[in-house]
């Protein structure tokens, strides 16, 4: 393996057991509710999309044991692929992403109404429910590599101008989605230019890194912080000093793998910038060179199989 094989990586975090979070009052395993009984919007804070980033269960567990309350509004904090962080195996750890599918690419109206089957697609019809209750949603995750925590904000303006809001990480990632399907992110109104309902998505450092805790503790504090669900003394103790300033890497085309031969040209591990021309990887036969200068790299993929996104390329938006 190279050194910039995830597994390379040591395991710095524990993985607490979730199994009292069960019985929540929500009608789905794993979601608790506190209602403020003041008006307001409902929001989500979720984690385990994937089954081995366990920054976001560190965080929601931090939430829990700190007693913390809606001063308005309504405020959920769930688990979404338990299955498969149940499954964690330290000794394949990128194993336990998913079990049968990337649960962060199923949030279609024709895949969650169809006729095919996943243990993550039946994880999410169960939660649909609730999520189409939710006006803001914050998704926590963490990625393969060593790099800067980001927001992923997707293609909307909307999202993009939350993630200013919240003031932190300093990168924001403008992207536009992957051709293997769709993220809860932009499932609903959270992908409707026209709605209020907003998402965004926090990747908060490499999925073990001890460093990926604190961060994710932070963004969900801040989170609460920015819609007025928690006071500053409360957020407080949890904050870390927030960047001196923000900015917006505008993805403007995925790679999608197309054969089941695709090598990147070098390590990469994100936000890399590259002048035009320069050789990313190999497709096949098919040579991946950087459209323009000034290509930023966006969290390139070591699951390089067929319709999956290997990487996402940008620019600058300043």
């Amino acid at each position: 393996m190279s050194a910039s094989d995830p597994n390379d990586y040591p395991i710095e975090l524990p993985f607490p057991d979730i199994s009292q979070y069960k019985n929540g009052n929500t009608g789905v395993d794993f979601y608790t509710s506190f209602d403020s009984g003041v008006a307001g919007p409902h929001v989500l804070i979720n984690a385990l999309i994937h089954g081995n980033e366990v920054c976001g269960v560190i965080a929601l567990e931090h939430l829990f044991n700190s007693g913390v309350r809606p001063q308005k509004g309504k405020l959920t904090l769930g688990f979404s692929n338990v299955a498969a962080y149940q499954a964690f195996d330290p000794k394949e750890p990128m194993a336990s992403r998913f079990l049968d599918e990337d649960m962060n690419r199923v949030w279609d109206v024709k895949t969650l109404e169809g006729e095919r089957t996943s243990r993550e697609i039946e994880r999410a019809r169960e939660m649909r429910s609730l999520i189409d209750t939710v006006d803001l949603l914050f998704d926590v995750h963490s990625m393969q590599h060593k790099a800067a925590p980001v927001i992923v904000a997707g293609p909307l303006d909307k999202s993009v101008a939350m993630s200013k809001q919240l003031g932190t990480p300093d990168i924001i990632v403008a992207d536009t989605g992957h051709a293997a399907g769709l993220r809860l992110r932009d499932y609903g109104g959270f992908g409707d230019p026209n709605s209020s309902k907003t998402a965004v998505l926090i990747e908060c450092g490499q999925h073990w890194e001890a460093a990926a805790a604190p961060v994710a503790i932070d963004s969900v504090y801040r989170w609460l912080l920015l819609h007025d669900m928690i006071t500053l003394e409360v957020a407080e103790p949890n904050l870390q000093p927030l960047p001196a300033g923000q900015r917006v890497v505008r993805v403007e085309a995925p790679v999608t793998v197309e054969t089941d031969r695709f090598e990147f040209a070098q390590p990469f591990t994100g936000l890399e910038t590259l002048a035009k021309g320069a050789l990313i990887g190999r497709d096949g036969d098919k040579e991946i060179r950087a459209p323009h200068d000034g290509c930023v790299l966006i969290m390139p993929s070591r699951r390089l199989t067929p319709g999956a996104t290997a990487v996402r390329l940008g620019r600058w938006a300043d």
